[in-house]
């Protein structure tokens, strides 16, 4: 099976590269190529890629509010957002997890790594992992970065659902969760995937930053 990718980073001769590199490798496809955030809204919608490979540092409209833009009003296959940085705590970074990336990587990755992360977020999983969340988060916390729209209610949520919403934003993996509340992963995952549905969260690592904005999770707080 093919995975489309569409290839989103405002300097021609890098995104040139990144098309090469993906396109000489088996089992994916270039589908579309943008150079800025509004060519990636309108390229996503018309191409619907399984992954955006998306730059965050761009004119005009960042990849983050990019990425929040083609994960909010793209109906029906929403891709799975991968973003590219320079810097590993990047403000920038910190944004495009709030708008519902699945992971990111530095822009001197290795090819073979790169080729990897994509294939790993289409499969649906994130590409770090939530140690590397909760550090970016903690460091944008500590700084009391207050940017974004007013913090989802828990209300919907049962107690279950907040535990585990806790436990996540603690950096457990599902079998940590399940460990700790002595349920099977599957239910762990029910939880997680019902908490996230209700708050209108598409990854995991927003889930870990609602943990955060929320309070059920505050900064340096060890499991």
């Amino acid at each position: 099976m093919t995975t489309t990718v569409l290839v989103v980073d405002d300097q021609v001769l890098v995104r040139a590269g990144f098309v090469a590199l993906i396109t000489a490798a088996p089992g994916l496809e270039v589908v579309g190529e943008a150079a800025n955030g509004q060519e990636a809204i309108a390229l996503s919608a018309a191409v619907t890629p399984d992954v955006v490979l998306m730059d965050l540092r761009m004119p005009g409209m960042s990849g983050a509010a990019a990425t929040g833009r083609i994960l909010a009003e793209q109906s029906g296959h929403k891709p799975k957002v991968l973003v590219l940085t320079t810097f590993d705590l990047d403000e920038y970074v910190y944004a495009a997890l709030r708008a519902g990336a699945s992971g990111f990587l530095l822009k001197d990755t290795p090819p073979e790594r790169l080729l990897a992360a994509i294939h790993t977020i289409a499969g649906g999983d994130m590409l770090f992992s939530p140690n590397i969340t909760r550090k970016l988060v903690e460091s944008y916390a500590n700084r009391g970065t207050q940017t974004w729209e007013p913090i989802p209610e828990l209300s919907p949520l049962t107690s279950r659902e907040v535990e585990v919403l806790r436990l996540v934003g603690r950096g457990l993996t599902n079998g940590g969760i399940a460990e700790e509340l002595a349920v099977s992963e599957a239910t762990v995952k029910t939880h997680l995937n019902r908490a996230m549905a209700k708050l209108n969260l598409s990854s995991r690592a927003q889930a870990v930053v609602v943990a955060y904005e929320t309070g059920l999770v505050t900064p340096g707080q060890r499991r």
